[in-house]
């Protein structure tokens, strides 16, 4: 329950106008499947009980009462449902009817909301017969007569639009009536700034040409200006058509994002919310305004935990289908490419230098530099692709680099840097038989070491390599390939490299595309062992760990600040088809005591574009001291063997 997953949907019942028994029957039916479905909150049309179409009729006590004996069938019917349910129906009180919302559970009346906004134009006539629940928030006035589960009556004392889950943090719910989002202070705004991080929209919105577009962009539009989870039900099949058409247009969004959607028919529409991600969102906005209801007083239900059947993506970073992979490639390949140019124009850079060592990451640094000089106008000439082959560099990557350089048309040169690091070695004492991590990061220093010179002698930048998915594990080589001069890969992660170049390849096939083919194909590895046998005796994923599952990690970690528990939970649902639990958890703890380990390397990075939702500046998304202790984080990770 700590996880804040949270089962909802929105129902369209198939009614008959003005026959309650028949549509009370329709909302038990709904019920009963969501609750078999899992589904935890149910939003049901406005005066669904009824029909919205009654007209005149709601004048008429007799549709009153129906609506009244109805609602006790209902209750009396689902005693022993969990789903929490807000139905429509007109209610009587104080010599006034009123649209409102009834919240059942387990055969209760949890709570009731009248609808604030009253619509009286166009094909609405509501103000001919109901009045504004404006004001009446827990105003004991409000008197509303509703039954018992088996006879009599009860009454029930003030509205009350707020909901509180004591068994799911954060799982506060609000309730507004179709007009009200409308209108252009919605009673939503209200809700949210007290604590509401889910609004159910009860509705009854005709359709015509055009609408369903802009009803969809005020629920996904909401959703985000909220900060929340929005679900939206809409009347359907068997309202009247004497002069409207009603399309069931059932919507779920979740800060900005379209969730599910459904229109033209009756039944559930189902997703899951995350409440836990949503009240993330909030605490990270500084502007998202929250105050404490005076005067307000939260009543309170409860739920059992939920069952993950939200969609996660196994690559949260990389978009699943192929048009919006190469909408993003495209993206992030200009933006990268327009924070070079920048910096490139604002230093008079006479070169831009880039240590080329035929890997994914500075071939895609390669490319963008490329762009750049494009959007500038420049010689590709100008670009400096310095191969340094040592110990570890094999024929394969020597000679992409190389291919690669020519077929973009820049400049290159081959700098061997093995005497420079034996000397290196012999002046310090360490045996070249001893393959440390002095060994490597000898070799890894000495490259910067001439890119930077290189740099100086021709005016120009060192353009940095290495991957957002690096930073987060540290595996970088301190003042080594951790240093540049701009740093154009900084928030890219790994698994996206990939689909960059890959991207790139396509695009412009031909000798480029297969040299490109070719680096994507090569495993991805340093280079600072010797090869074995003239093949790559160093890769990174043997050594940290799968990018694929890291990047996992980084995205739930860090950009929602999801617990080790969860991120776990999550892993297993998304990647547990291709790793087991044992190996999910053991790169999930070597994930956390690398990231936390390593963060003085982040504490003082070159500069970089920002092109993503996750980046670890720490002069933009990321302040973390780098002597922080992971034990809480490690200790709860534990926990879950």
């Amino acid at each position: 329950m700590k996880d804040g997953l949270i089962c909802v949907a929105a129902g369209t019942p198939s009614i008959r106008v003005a026959d309650c028994a028949h549509n009370g029957a329709e909302i038990v039916r709904l019920m009963e499947e969501a609750q078999e479905q899992g589904v935890k909150i149910l939003v049901l049309p406005e005066l669904c009980l009824t029909g919205y179409t009654c007209g005149d009729l709601f004048l008429q006590d007799t549709l009153l009462d129906g609506a009244l004996e109805a609602l006790r069938s209902v209750m009396q019917a689902t005693q022993h449902l969990e789903v929490l349910c807000a139905l429509g129906m007109p209610l009587r009180a104080g010599g006034k009817l009123y649209n409102c919302a009834v919240v059942i559970q387990y055969g209760q009346v949890v709570t009731v909301v009248p609808k604030t906004h009253i619509p009286n134009y166009g094909e609405f006539y509501e103000q001919r017969w109901f009045a504004s629940g404006e004001g009446l928030f827990f105003d004991h006035s409000f008197l509303v007569r509703l039954p018992h589960l088996e006879e009599g009556w009860q009454e029930l004392y003030g509205a009350s639009p707020l909901m509180e889950c004591p068994d799911v943090p954060g799982l506060r719910i609000g309730v507004e009536l179709c007009e009200d989002l409308w209108v252009s202070d919605p009673p939503s705004r209200t809700l949210a700034e007290y604590g509401a991080t889910v609004i159910l929209n009860l509705s009854a919105s005709n359709e015509i040409v055009g609408k369903s577009s802009y009803r969809r962009n005020l629920v996904v539009g909401q959703s985000g200006r909220l900060c929340c989870g929005y679900v939206y039900a809409d009347a359907g099949e068997g309202e009247s058509t004497t002069d409207l058409v009603f399309s069931g247009h059932n919507l779920i969004a979740e800060n900005g994002t379209l969730l599910a959607e459904r229109r033209f028919g009756t039944g559930l529409t189902i997703s899951q919310l995350d409440i836990g991600r949503l009240c993330h969102e909030r605490q990270r906005l500084t502007t998202f305004q929250s105050r404490h209801p005076e005067g307000w007083a939260e009543v309170r239900f409860t739920l059992s935990e939920t069952k993950l059947t939200r969609p996660i993506s196994p690559t949260p970073f990389v978009p699943q289908d192929e048009a919006g992979r190469a909408q993003r490639c495209q993206e992030i390949l200009t933006l990268a490419a327009l924070g070079l140019a920048k910096r490139l124009e604002h230093t008079h850079a006479a070169t831009a230098v880039v240590g080329l060592s035929g890997g994914l990451d500075s071939t895609l640094a390669l490319l963008i530099t490329a762009r750049a000089f494009d959007l500038l106008g420049r010689a590709k000439r100008d670009i400096l692709a310095i191969t340094m082959p040592c110990f570890g560099t094999t024929a394969r990557t020597r000679s992409n680099a190389e291919i690669l350089a020519g077929e973009l048309g820049t400049g290159f040169q081959e700098v061997n840097i093995g005497d420079a690091v034996r000397q290196h070695f012999a002046d310090i004492g360490q045996s070249m038989e001893d393959h440390s991590v002095t060994f490597e990061n000898g070799q890894a220093r000495e490259r910067t070491q001439v890119l930077m010179d290189i740099a100086n002698r021709t005016g120009g930048l060192v353009i940095g390599t290495g991957d957002l998915s690096e930073l987060a594990l540290g595996w970088a080589t301190y003042n080594g390939d951790h240093m540049s001069m701009y740093a154009v890969n900084a928030s890219i992660p790994k698994t996206l490299v990939r689909h960059l170049v890959d991207y790139v390849a396509r695009e412009e096939g031909g000798n480029l595309g297969e040299v490109l083919q070719d680096i994507l194909d090569t495993p991805v590895s340093p280079e600072l062992l010797p090869p074995k046998d003239g093949e790559i005796a160093q890769k990174t994923e043997d050594l940290v760990g799968p990018y694929e599952l890291h990047d996992f990690f980084l995205y739930y970690a860090i950009r929602w600040g999801f617990s080790p528990r969860k991120v776990f939970r999550l892993a297993v649902y998304a990647l547990g088809d291709r790793y087991d639990k044992a190996t999910l958890h053991r790169w999930l703890g070597n994930f956390y005591r690398r990231f936390f380990a390593q963060q003085f390397k982040r504490s003082c990075l070159p500069d970089g574009p920002k092109v993503g939702s996750v980046t670890l500046s720490p002069r933009g998304d990321w302040r973390m001291p780098s002597d922080a202790v992971a034990r809480l984080w490690l200790e709860e990770w534990e926990d879950l063997a």
